[in-house]
């Protein structure tokens, strides 16, 4: 059901590809070693992106989110200092960055790592900080709406 959802989405396709590598993955470890490479695949924000107003607030490790706009689509670019969670910015990047406001308010990121059986092994605290991510994406999508 999910893959044919992200298939008919107008999404890029990287974060497909990043859900079928997952639904192929059925251990936590296999898992959990695929979100770290995808965290040391993104590129790293610059110094002056790790600023204080980029900080995503609510996360155990540090995160750093970056939106730009252009035209109607938003693009963000992030960071962490903890490769698992620099992974699961990388995921989450995937499903947003591309996307309109509307489309990213409709978007019901946890549920889709629900799914994807993303969240079921984090800790309480790097959930809670997924949630802060998701919640600082939306909040960015509805001040350009």
């Amino acid at each position: 059901m999910l893959l044919a959802y992200l298939r008919a989405m107008t999404h890029p396709q990287p974060f497909t590809e990043i859900a079928e590598n997952l639904s192929f993955l059925d251990d936590w470890e296999d898992r959990y070693s695929y979100l770290i490479e995808l965290g040391k695949a993104l590129p790293s924000l610059s110094v002056e992106e790790h600023a204080p107003h980029y900080k995503v607030h609510g996360c155990v490790s540090q995160v750093w989110l970056v939106s730009e706009r252009d035209g109607d689509l938003l693009r963000f670019r992030g960071d962490s200092d903890a490769l698992i969670v620099k992974g699961l910015v990388a995921v989450l990047i995937a499903l947003y960055s591309g996307r309109t406001a509307p489309d990213i308010a409709e978007t019901d990121a946890i549920a889709i790592f629900d799914e994807l059986g993303l969240r079921e092994h984090l800790t309480t605290q790097r959930s809670n900080g997924l949630v802060a991510m998701v919640n600082r994406i939306r909040s960015e999508a509805r001040a350009i709406a």
